[in-house]
This record gives structure tokens, C-alpha cells and sequence, in this order.
């Protein structure tokens, strides 16, 4: 089981002499038979060390609801890429049998590209003994001009963004999807995706092996959008590959010793809360250790460990100037986190008095997506009564533009009623960024639909100041010691939710479940994700109230840690 690449930190990653990059085919194989894909190249090297030496103990371990979905949503989305590609130029296409043994799948891609099929799909390369390496691609494409083959990838996350040309900006390259033909892209940002590069280059050095690689030294991508391919320069890139090949391979054949470290992908690791057998897990170990990464995780905590600073209490008790290279923010603001977990406070007050924006009349607004399907559930909050705007016809449906364009409606008419009146307004959400991109894409994608706002009305509600952002005001008032996210924090102002797996991985398998996906629909899950949304709305009002009437006596104050 391997972690979302998502999770990957882009710290420094101390490596060895690189590989090399066309290793003798007759080398003898090293010690213990280790392979690796190229998703292990990035991502947590101690987990990667884990996984290598207890194999036994992750065939026990149950899939993440949330890596189990995104798995099968890319798995669907590849589907319809292959069958769109392949169906528009079918004479030129050798498609792969999945079905097929693993020694059978790799003798049918070599036998594709000894033949220089223009393009293959669901290739398969061989495992190379000697240097570990393994791996396949979605998409070989010959290259017509210079021989070789281009390895294109098929991922399920974006790989541009869209925008205005602008002639000052930087214009990533990018080929039809149907004819390669790379060009300046005036009409896309990209979006960095060293995941995807490391991927391409790991595929480059497997074809240069058997004398298969494009001399132009690029790889593709077509993302979630399916609407081009964004071709990646492997020039520079393959140098960092080799030498990050290198490391990972050592790692896992156990040449190079790991320690673990507290990174985002720890949220979803199954060595954080369980350890091999006689030994604690990566979270018991670094609480042991004290280790400088529980309250500076990832990067940060490599800056640190450069400057000697292993232990929290090393960085509580840090003196003299703030470290050159510290780029995560005010350095005090570290100092008094680790101050702060030593003593216990789940927070830290920045100022004398806490403050949030109120209204006469308050609104707490909440969604629940799936995927990038769309949001099929806006759950509100009005003096105390919790109304909920849903659809549950399974994603994607039409029927969201309905549930959409009636929570839209409301919320309006209760800010016009309040204007009316005389009265201020305010909606109130928590860590506005879904909420803002499901106003956008919903009104994007329903636009006419009855309730449904344009674009403009959309930007004017989320840029006035009546639409609050609690954990903007959390952020702003309190340095927070163990994360800032609602889970966290609102348990300190006394709120509780009543499902003990509420979180937003566990509700896409509720879902799923709610209507129907994989067997009939289960209504208690529908219960159940009303009441993970209501509590969530609920957690924001008693948070709000909190923070106005009683955080500034319960929580301590920053000179209380100061340096």
C-alpha cells in the first residue's frame, strides 16, 4: 500500500553518488531482490524502509477508505482516456491486455516496440534485476521524427490551470491530444507536479536501457482535465532522478539507515500508530525522542536539524539571531510553539483580545464533495436550526445544479432579509478554499439553471467581508501547537462531534455507501453524513462564540512563552 503522492513535503532529501543512467544488462543483481516503482521516489523514506523490511505486517493492515477511492476514480479515469484516444486513430494503437500474466504483458510491450507501433498503451517494461528498477505507463508514443519512444503518464489530478494570456508570463509547453505537436501554451499555468516528472524520468531511464528512449528527452501528462498533454522538459530533471533513484534503492535494500519524521503523509501511514512487533510506532518514537518534527513538520524540521536543533526542547530553548534560511514564517512563532507543547496548551493567544467578525445575523456554511465530482451536500446553520441543501442521485447528476442553485437562493434571501432590516450580515465557513472553488465550479457548470449565480456574483459575495473564514481568524489569533485544523481546534472550545471517525477521508466512503456506488444504497449513511455536517456548522458557530466570550481568559498569552 503506498501513501496519495500528494502528501510529498519537497524537503531536501540527502542523496549518494547517482545512479547510473544505462546500467550493464549483464550485472549481477544485488542483495535481497528489492525493486522499486517510481511512486516510492517520493514520499517519506523511512516509511519507504518499513515497508521494504515488514511486508507481513501491511498485508494486515486495512486500505484507507480515501486511497482505496482515489485509486478507483483514477482507475476510471484512465478508462475513459484509453478508450477516447484509442477510438479516434485505432490502426494506430497496441492496447495491452491488462488480464495478462506480468512476464506476458512485458513480452507484448517489448514486442510493440520492437515493431514501432506508433502507440501503446498499458505498457509494461521489464524489471531490471541489477538496478531495482520497475515500472509501466499508460501511453508509449513514437517518436516520428527522431525514433524512440515518449512516455506519457495519465494522472487524476491537474496538471494546468486555466488562464489569460498574458505575454509576460511564463507559457508551459503543451501538445494536442490527438497529434503531438508541442507548443508554448499561452492559455495554461502549470501546476509543479515533481511527482509527475520523477515518474517520466524513471520511465526515460527504463526505455534508454533497451535503446527505446526519445532523443528529445521529454515525457507527457494529460491530466484530469483531458484536454491536452503538457509535455515535461527530462533535461534537467534526470540528474535529480538519478541521484534520488539512488538513495530510495539503498533504502530499501537496506543499505542506508532511516529515522522517522513527522511529514503530511503521516496522516495517513499505517507505521505512525503501529510499529513492527517490539517496536513503537513512528508517532510513540518521536514523542520518545522528543523529536523537533512534532512541533516542525517536514521541511521545517530539516532547517532545523541543520542548524542542531534535533528536540523540542532544543528549539524551546533557542537564543540569538533566527536562522538565516528559516522560511516558514515568524521563527519567534516556532520557539513558542515548542514552548507551548512542553507545557501542555493546545494554544497560544497572539494578542490581549480575541476577535471575529459578528453579525446581527450569522450563517455557518459547510459542503461535503466528492472526488472532483461535485458537492452534493451544503449543510447550514441559522439560529440554531441546521438545514441541509442535498441531492442524492450519485455524482456527477444534474440534479447538484438543483441542490446548488436552492442553497444559493436561500442564503441570499436570508442576507437580503437581514439588509431589509437593518440588520448586518454574516456566513461563516472554515478554511474557505473548497467552499470558494464549489461556489465557482458550481456556478460555472449549472450556469442557467433556476437559483444557479453568475461568476461576478459569486466573486462578490466571497470578496466582501460578510463571507468569514473561521480558520483565517484562528490562524490570525492563536499559534496552534498540535495543527489548526477544526478537529483540533474545536475541541478546545468544548465542542465534540458525535461520530468518532468523522473526518473528511471517512466520508467518502460513506458516501459511497449512502448512494449506492458499489452495492444499494445504505440510508443510515446518509444519517450519518448529515450529522458529520451539521456538527460540523455547529463546531464553527460554538468556536465563533468561544473565541468572542471566553478564549481570551482560557487560553494563554504569547508573552506567557515569549523569547
Amino acid at each position: 500500500m503506498r501513501a496519495a503522492e500528494d502528501d510529498f513535503d519537497g524537503g531536501p532529501v540527502r542523496c549518494p553518488a547517482p545512479a547510473s543512467a544505462a546500467p550493464d544488462r549483464g550485472a549481477e543483481p544485488r542483495s535481497r531482490g528489492a525493486f522499486l516503482d517510481a511512486r516510492s521516489l517520493i514520499g517519506c523514506r523511512h516509511r519507504l524502509h518499513l515497508d521494504a523490511q515488514h511486508p507481513e505486517l501491511l498485508a494486515e493492515v486495512r486500505e484507507d477508505p480515501g486511497v482505496q477511492q482515489r485509486r478507483e476514480a483514477a482507475t476510471a479515469h484512465r478508462a475513459k482516456v484509453r478508450d477516447e484516444l484509442v477510438a479516434a486513430a485505432p490502426d494506430e494503437w497496441v492496447v495491452i491486455d491488462p488480464g495478462l500474466r506480468a512476464a506476458e504483458r512485458v513480452a507484448a510491450t517489448m514486442g510493440a516496440l520492437e515493431a514501432g507501433v506508433p502507440r501503446i498503451w498499458g505498457a509494461l517494461l521489464p524489471q531490471e534485476a541489477d538496478t531495482g528498477r520497475r515500472g509501466g505507463v499508460e501511453f508509449l508514443l513514437r517518436d516520428a521524427e527522431r525514433g524512440g519512444y515518449i512516455p506519457i503518464i495519465v494522472v487524476n489530478h491537474k496538471v494546468t490551470d486555466p488562464r489569460r494570456p498574458d505575454p509576460a508570463d511564463f507559457h508551459p509547453l503543451t501538445s494536442d491530444l490527438f497529434r503531438w505537436a508541442p507548443r508554448r501554451d499561452k492559455h495554461v499555468k502549470l501546476r509543479p507536479q515533481p511527482r509527475d516528472q520523477q515518474r517520466l524520468a524513471h520511465l526515460y531511464r527504463m526505455l534508454q536501457r533497451y535503446g527505446m528512449a526519445s532523443p528529445a528527452l521529454v515525457g507527457g501528462a494529460i491530466g484530469l482535465a483531458f484536454d491536452r498533454i503538457l509535455v515535461h522538459d527530462l533535461t534537467t530533471v534526470l540528474a535529480d532522478y538519478d541521484q534520488r533513484y539512488a538513495d530510495r534503492i539503498a533504502v530499501v535494500r537496506g543499505d542506508l539507515p532511516t529515522q522517522p519524521s513527522k511529514v503530511p503523509e503521516c496522516r495517513q501511514c499505517p507505521w505512525w500508530v503501529r510499529g513492527p512487533e517490539g517496536s513503537p510506532s513512528c508517532e510513540g518514537q518521536l514523542a520518545i525522542m522528543r523529536d523537533v518534527s512534532l512541533v516542525a513538520p517536514g521541511s521545517r524540521a530539516e532547517v532545523l536539524r541543520g542548524h542542531g536543533v534535533h528536540t523540542i526542547d532544543e528549539l524551546a530553548a533557542w537564543e540569538g539571531e533566527d536562522p538565516e534560511d528559516w522560511q516558514h514564517g515568524p521563527f519567534d512563532e516556532a520557539v513558542v510553539t515548542a514552548r507551548a507543547w512542553i507545557a501542555g496548551a493546545p494554544l497560544v493567544r497572539r494578542f490581549e483580545q480575541v476577535s471575529v467578525r459578528r453579525a446581527d445575523v450569522e450563517v455557518d456554511v459547510d459542503l461535503e464533495s466528492y472526488q472532483e465530482d461535485g458537492a452534493y451536500l451544503w449543510g447550514t446553520l441559522l439560529d440554531g436550526v441546521y438545514r441541509p441543501f442535498l441531492t442524492w442521485d450519485p455524482l456527477p447528476t444534474t440534479d447538484e445544479g438543483r441542490s446548488f442553485g436552492e442553497f444559493w437562493t436561500w442564503l441570499m434571501e436570508v442576507r437580503a432579509q437581514a439588509h431589509a432590516a437593518g440588520k448586518t450580515f454574516a456566513a461563516y465557513c472554515y478554511s474557505r478554499t473548497a467552499e470558494d472553488k464549489w461556489l465557482y465550479e458550481s456556478a460555472r457548470r449549472f450556469a442557467g439553471m433556476p437559483g444557479v449565480p453568475t461568476h461576478e456574483q459569486v466573486r462578490a459575495f466571497v470578496d466582501s467581508i460578510e463571507w468569514v473564514d473561521m480558520f483565517q481568524a484562528v490562524t490570525e489569533q492563536f499559534i496552534c501547537p498540535n495543527g489548526k485544523g477544526l478537529k483540533k481546534i474545536a475541541p478546545v472550545a468544548g465542542f465534540h462531534w458525535r461520530d468518532a471517525e468523522a473526518g473528511g477521508e471517512a466520508s467518502m466512503g460513506w458516501y459511497r455507501r449512502a448512494v449506492g456506488y458499489d452495492a444499494p444504497s445504505d440510508l443510515t449513511q446518509r444519517t450519518r453524513l448529515l450529522e458529520y455536517n451539521e456538527d460540523d456548522v455547529r463546531a464553527t458557530q460554538v468556536l465563533r462564540d468561544w473565541m468572542t466570550h471566553r478564549a481570551a481568559d482560557e487560553v494563554p498569552a504569547l508573552p506567557d512563552f515569549g523569547r
